[in-house]
C-alpha cells in the first residue's frame, strides 16, 4: 500500500501565498508521476500541476506563473523524490478548494519490467482565499 500525507493548507487572503507538501510512503520502489488536483464545492475535480518521472512538468491554465510544483532534491533521475512541494503565489478567490495529491507509482519489478500501480490520493488539504 502507498500513503500520501499533505500539509501546508490554510486560510489567507487574496494575493498571499502558501506552500503545500505531499510525501509518499510505502510499498514504493519508484514514483512515476506526483501532482495535485483540487476540488471546490459543487465543481468537479481539476488537475493543477504534475510531474512526471522524466521531469515534466504540466500546469492548468489559470495557475501559469503563479504556480510551481517542485521536489526536494529534483533532479532527473529514473524517480522523482518521495516530496513534492506545491509553491502558490498571487491566491486568487478562484483558488479556494481542498488540494489533494495524487501519485501513480512503481511497486517493483517482475522479470525486470515495472509494476505500475495507479491513482493513490490524500486526504487532502483546504485552501480558503478571501477576497
Amino acid at each position: 500500500q502507498v500513503q500520501l500525507v499533505e500539509s501546508g493548507g490554510g486560510l489567507v487572503q487574496a494575493g498571499a501565498s502558501l506552500r503545500l507538501s505531499c510525501t509518499a510512503s510505502g510499498s514504493i520502489f519508484a514514483i512515476n508521476t506526483m501532482g495535485w488536483y483540487r476540488q471546490a464545492p459543487g465543481k468537479d475535480r481539476e488537475l493543477v500541476p504534475i510531474m512526471s518521472r522524466n521531469v515534466t512538468k504540466k500546469y492548468r491554465d489559470s495557475v501559469k506563473g503563479r504556480f510551481t510544483i517542485s521536489g526536494d532534491g529534483h533532479k532527473k533521475t529514473v524517480t522523482l523524490p518521495n516530496t513534492v512541494h506545491l509553491k502558490m503565489n498571487n491566491l486568487k478567490a478562484e483558488d479556494t478548494a481542498r488540494y489533494y495529491c495524487n501519485a501513480d507509482v512503481i511497486t517493483g519489478l517482475v522479470g525486470g519490467r515495472p509494476v505500475y500501480e495507479y491513482d493513490y490520493w490524500g486526504q487532502g488539504t483546504q485552501v480558503t482565499v478571501s477576497s
